[in-house]
């Protein structure tokens, strides 16, 4: 059973909405069937489906900006993206952040929380409604699965954030069907298009809503487990592609997203 399935729902009580951080909320990789170049995303879908459960009740459409830039870390999103959105006037910001910083060995977690617990005092002074979202449990990835219990400690100080000043939690963590390789791209990093529509879902979960898809969280039928020289194979290839590129632009002080503009900079009806 879908909500469409369920006649006269309330309007969604969001007018507006911004969503910041990295290129997880900017929806790497799932590809926008209308642009091609231009990735689409969990928050674009629930910001979609938002706005087509207030057109259904005979409201306006959601007012809809992302402001995510891919590589950034969550410093940056605050000092640049949080201003933004806060002169955008939305009343419910998704910021999401932290994840490419827990990615260096040395990331100090504690500080991370801090920051981004100033961030959501600031949006919640504002009358602003928050969305958070914990970290993935990565803990079958061969090598981002080191971060894990680094990802564990933020994800506590996450939960206590939103309890202490009322903030809605997107729970990736707890989400079965991310545990499934099917629903992640080549890079390992990043979702599927059909990873992003679930995490969708899951958000209108975390913001007390029903979701689109009943079965947002089912997990995947098992397929058999790779032989272990197919897996080796695999993992060397992704550490080729991926991992030694990633390397390169940390000595080098570059990221993914040098030179890149918000795709959605300000406030439009969506879609």
């Amino acid at each position: 059973m879908t909500t469409s399935d369920t006649p006269h729902a309330p309007a969604p009580r969001w007018t507006s909405y911004a969503a910041v951080g990295d290129s997880f909320t900017e929806g790497l990789w799932d590809t926008d069937p209308a642009a091609p170049d231009r990735c689409r995303g969990w928050a674009d879908r629930l910001a979609a489906a938002l706005s087509a459960r207030r057109v259904a009740a005979g409201e306006t459409p959601l007012r809809y900006a992302n402001l995510a830039v891919r590589g950034k870390l969550l410093g940056p999103i605050v000092d640049d993206q949080l201003p933004h959105a806060l002169d955008l006037e939305p009343d419910l910001v998704s910021l999401v952040g932290g994840g490419n910083d827990i990615l260096r060995p040395r990331a100090d977690v504690d500080a991370l929380s801090r920051r981004l617990e100033d961030a959501v005092v600031r949006l919640r002074a504002a009358g602003v409604d928050v969305l958070l979202a914990t970290g993935f449990d990565a803990s079958e990835s061969p090598i981002v699965s080191l971060t894990r219990s680094r990802v564990g400690v933020y994800n506590a100080n996450i939960w206590s954030i939103a309890r202490r000043h009322g903030a809605h939690v997107l729970d990736l963590w707890g989400m079965r069907a991310l545990q499934d390789w099917r629903v992640w791209a080549s890079d390992r990093i990043h979702l599927t298009d059909e990873g992003h529509r679930r995490v969708a879902d899951a958000a209108l979960v975390g913001l007390g809503l029903a979701p689109d898809d009943d079965a947002w969280d089912e997990p995947f039928t098992a397929l058999p487990r790779a032989p272990f020289s197919e897996r080796a194979r695999e993992n060397a290839r992704w550490a080729r592609e991926y991992v030694g590129p990633w390397v390169g632009r940390r000595l080098r002080h570059e990221s993914s997203g040098d030179g890149r503009a918000a795709k959605y900079p300000d406030l439009t009806d969506w879609p």
